[in-house]
């Protein structure tokens, strides 16, 4: 593939002619609602074998029979994984490995956000442990199988938020101090610079690895499933035109998914499929490469064979 790019944006050399990845196998996490399962129904519908991650059984048994319902040429099928416990990922891990020998798309769809701070079952701040770390871990113990894809891609649904907010090293879990926006912003700034340090890492396997802003979405995110906080606020934007429907929200990540327009394209941000530049702290290697140690120590992944 040629002599490795430096610390920039870049494209991957020698892309294959290829229309799209059609009958390919792609993993999308948090598919049960929302952009999930908006991407897992028209991926669906152009023919992959779809893996959809979801934490709760019956929520995702309920959206693997939206997926079908659709009447996509492809399949569907469910995973379990709770993005909160290693343990849970590890289990999904396995799970997965047993499925399949090749994974051509992984989507990092899942996001949680809170109002007030909340653990993990490992002791995490919520947003961070959620949609950070645990996808950290998930990313590394699916990479074998997005290698064997050959010209793989993985797909990180990050946030415009990301502007809000800062990598706390001294206090990455906000025990000192929270507020739901540096919480989400951090989490959200932690997204893109994983996936632009795993760009750098996984050149050589030729997998593409690209972050996006999916844009004002209405989803359930800020919905509290057990307090109801955010439902006013939900069924209040609802009316608004300014906000997207999920189909819309996931169109970006279906593009980074599948169409041959970005084939070889890799470190990237995107938004409404195109590419977007990124503010400075977005941009900060150093603190990628730091934050990507500080990641495997968190996870248990420190000293292992990795990427």
């Amino acid at each position: 593939m040629g002599t490795k790019p430096n610390r920039s944006k870049h494209h991957l050399n020698d892309p294959k002619e290829e229309n799209g990845l059609t009958g390919k196998t792609a993993l999308v996490t948090g598919a049960n609602s929302g952009m999930g399962l908006a991407t897992s129904i028209e991926l669906s519908k152009r023919g992959y074998r779809v893996l959809m991650a979801c934490r709760s059984r019956e929520r995702g048994e309920e959206a693997l029979r939206k997926v079908e319902q659709s009447g996509g040429s492809g399949s569907a099928e469910l995973v379990l994984c709770d993005l909160a416990d290693l343990s849970s990922i590890r289990r999904f891990a396995g799970d997965v490995h047993g499925r399949i020998d090749t994974l051509d798309v992984l989507i990092n769809n899942a996001g949680v956000v809170s109002p007030k701070r909340q653990e993990t079952k490992d002791g995490f701040e919520l947003a961070l442990g959620v949609n950070h770390l645990g996808h950290f871990l998930a990313t590394n113990l699916l990479l074998g199988l997005v290698k064997a894809s050959g010209r793989g891609r993985i797909v990180v649904v990050a946030s415009g938020a990301y502007k809000a907010g800062r990598i706390h090293f001294e206090d990455p879990h906000l025990r000192r101090s929270y507020n739901v926006v540096k919480s989400y912003g951090q989490s959200k700034l932690a997204n893109i610079l994983f996936a632009r340090e795993l760009a750098l890492r996984t050149y050589d396997a030729g997998i593409a690895v690209n972050a996006l802003h999916p844009g004002a979405v209405l989803t359930q995110l800020g919905v509290n499933r057990g307090t109801g906080f955010g439902q006013g606020v939900y069924r209040m934007l609802g009316g608004l035109p300014s906000f997207q429907t999920p189909e819309e929200g996931a169109s970006t990540a279906v593009y980074l998914a599948d169409s041959p327009e970005v084939e070889g394209i890799s470190r990237e941000y995107f938004y409404r499929s195109r590419p977007k530049r990124l503010g400075g702290k977005a941009e900060d290697d150093e603190a990628a490469a730091k934050l990507w140690e500080w990641s495997e120590r968190e996870v248990g992944l420190q000293g292992t064979k990795g990427v």
